[in-house]
């Protein structure tokens, strides 16, 4: 693998996958989703939520970018750092990017403090991971472009040999 290889690409989810933890009577299913740009995470989120409204809470993490330079955790009412930070843990602890794991809480009645938390949030994300293919992915940036009829033959040619992803 030369330096190019190593500096362009990163590794991240395939498809959507499930994931399941019970501890005490709590049952915590999560949900891991490939993502391209920040904008799609909103609507799955909220979807989520929709789905599964009478649950106590909908934590998440998510990362995005080679670098994984964007990045938010969300302990949605759970206390600080016991939900939203164990995910995280996870997509960290496995190298992965372009990924949004939500983990929702069914409440069992059974308190299971802050170590217990952790451990939940922590073992669930991991098994929506488990449950996934890890792929590479290669950084592109998208680039929009504008060209005189008279310029189609010069292009066609630039994108029949460059071979970029057309969107």
């Amino acid at each position: 693998m030369n330096e190019a290889d190593v500096t362009d690409s990163y590794k991240s989810i395939e498809t959507k996958s499930e994931g399941i933890y019970k501890e005490s009577g709590s049952k915590f299913l999560s949900f891991a989703y490939p993502l391209t740009e920040e904008e799609e995470i909103k609507d799955i989120i909220d979807s989520v939520k929709k789905e599964h409204y009478s649950a106590r809470h909908h934590c998440f993490a998510y990362r995005l970018g080679q670098k994984g330079d964007i990045w938010r955790i969300n302990d949605d009412g759970e206390p600080s750092s016991s939900a939203g930070k164990p995910i995280y843990g996870q997509i960290l602890s496995n190298e992965l990017s372009d990924i949004l794991i939500i983990v929702v809480r069914y409440f069992g009645g059974t308190k299971l403090g802050i170590p217990g938390l952790i451990r939940a949030y922590k073992n669930s994300a991991a098994d929506a991971i488990a449950n996934n293919k890890i792929i590479t992915k290669i950084t592109q940036e998208k680039i929009v472009f504008s060209f005189d009829y008279i310029n189609m033959e010069s292009v066609m040619k630039l994108i029949k040999r460059f071979d970029p992803v057309i969107v």
